[in-house]
């Protein structure tokens, strides 16, 4: 056999191998490609914010887009409120306030009676934050009775309260609301809260303006 041809078969055979190998490769690279655009595509579930008074402590504030600016004893059943004047309609006066809720109520209605939902839920927040930090008085009626603290109280005591009155009915609810935890306060967190006509520089860290007051923690 001459050499020509002996060349010829050689390459031949190259040609056909390497053949064989690309179309393998294809072959794997397609079976991929169909396994990743196989796959089923699914759509994340849509949730709508809603304030569930049967269960407070898993309610949901609507997004702040939504509204204007989380124990319910209104009802068994689910309620959504797009706003904290929905919800403050929807909470039913109980027919007795113990110590802490009446010290409590009282601190909002005295405090920042006149002032809107949001202001009057913001002192309530303060007064919570304060019975749970360590850092003052353990009980709402501790903190609100503490020496110095709020100028309403007087030789140890609240002035007598119109428990007839719009302003108490909405201080009682804005303390339903705020012990339930059933509504975010742009004031979340604060400690400290001073009215505006005053400048007492503290040096702490402002969380908001709301209303006649400045809120700090």
């Amino acid at each position: 056999m001459s050499f020509r041809l002996r060349a010829a078969i050689v390459a031949a055979f190259a040609l056909s191998a390497a053949a064989a190998v690309s179309a393998s490769e294809m072959s794997i690279a397609g079976e991929s490609i169909a396994s990743v655009t196989s796959l089923p595509k699914t759509e994340p579930a849509a949730t709508q914010p809603a304030v569930v008074f049967a269960a407070p402590r898993e309610t949901a504030q609507p997004l702040e887009s939504d509204h204007a600016a989380g124990s319910s004893s209104t009802s068994d059943s689910d309620f959504s409120a797009t706003s904290l004047a929905a919800l403050v309609d929807a909470q039913g006066a109980p027919e007795e306030l113990d110590g802490d809720m009446q010290c409590l109520a009282g601190a909002v209605y005295f405090e920042s009676k006149g002032e809107s939902l949001e202001g009057q839920l913001a002192v309530a927040r303060v007064i919570i934050n304060r019975a749970k930090s360590g850092r003052f008085a353990d009980s709402l009626c501790g903190v609100i009775y503490q020496p110095s603290q709020f100028s309403f109280v007087r030789r140890g005591s609240m002035p007598p309260i119109r428990t007839e009155s719009r302003s108490w009915r909405q201080a009682v609810a804005i303390a339903q609301i705020a012990m339930n935890d059933s509504w975010d306060s742009r004031a979340e967190g604060a400690l400290f809260f001073h009215a505006r006509r005053v400048s007492p520089g503290w040096g702490k860290t402002k969380l908001a303006s709301i209303d006649n007051h400045i809120f700090y923690r």
